[in-house]
């Protein structure tokens, strides 16, 4: 067990406190949503209008190809053109989606929330699952993903991946099939983002190898048990070159 400095902690309701939040959104245009593309773009576009306490908002859509732009608040009407403007077609580059929008997010400070809409199949990526898992557990990111898996033939498996993708990052992970399925999940991601507590520590471990190391949270209040916590597995620690040289004999 290793001991931590505390460096700040911070409810989500306290914005002026804690740090700044920034959100982005992964939005699935390829053919195999376009039984799903209504539910998909009204449950983004209420999503987006309420987090408008977010410095920034980031908007990922992809189909066979990947596509990303940053928008101020003021901008927020571009970014409902663009997600009203895009018609269902070409395969699903997921994976390569979420490697493009976890690189560019690694510049922001703060808290970063992503909310991911797709069917959940990935049909044209470079990129592999387990490369995106990396990725995420290096990041600094929660992601929530919205599934549409009515209509995916690998249903099973893309429930699963979406799970995982939202559990490591200390997410959560909904499969809405009707518009009040939508309202609902929509509703619950808000609350999370609302109720999340943002906590910094500096470990007593100073070692720089890159290793990964688990993070556990609880939570001790008399009277209350049974409580779930939502929150990411752990970190890489630094990584120093020379440090993980070995010594010379």
């Amino acid at each position: 067990r290793v001991l931590f400095r505390s460096k700040y902690f911070a409810r989500g309701t306290a914005i002026e406190e804690g740090p700044e939040m920034h959100v982005g959104l992964l939005f699935d245009t390829s053919g195999s949503m376009s039984e799903d593309i209504k539910l998909s773009r009204s449950a983004a576009v209420r999503f987006l209008n309420t987090l408008q306490d977010a410095v920034d908002m980031t908007l990922v859509d992809f189909d066979t190809e990947v596509r990303v732009a940053k928008y101020g608040q003021k901008d927020f009407p571009r970014v409902v053109e663009r997600i009203r403007g895009r018609t269902p077609d070409g395969e699903t580059a997921l994976y390569d989606a979420m490697g493009v929008y976890l690189d560019g997010a690694a510049d922001d400070d703060g808290r970063t929330i992503l909310v991911v809409y797709t069917d959940g199949g990935d049909t044209r990526s470079t990129s592999s699952f387990p490369d995106v898992m990396n990725l995420l557990k290096a990041s600094d990111v929660t992601i929530f993903s919205v599934g549409f898996l009515e209509h995916s033939r690998g249903a099973a498996t893309d429930r699963s991946r979406l799970m995982q993708l939202a559990e490591v990052s200390g997410g959560q992970s909904f499969f809405p099939s009707t518009m009040k399925d939508v309202d609902m999940a929509y509703d619950k991601v808000v609350q999370q983002i609302r109720a999340q507590y943002s906590i910094a520590f500096t470990s007593a471990n100073g070692a720089r190898d890159g290793s990964w190391r688990k993070v556990e949270f609880k939570v001790r209040k008399p009277g209350v048990s049974g409580v779930k916590i939502l929150a990411r597995k752990g970190y890489y620690a630094p990584y120093d070159h020379q440090a993980g040289q070995a010594k010379p004999k």
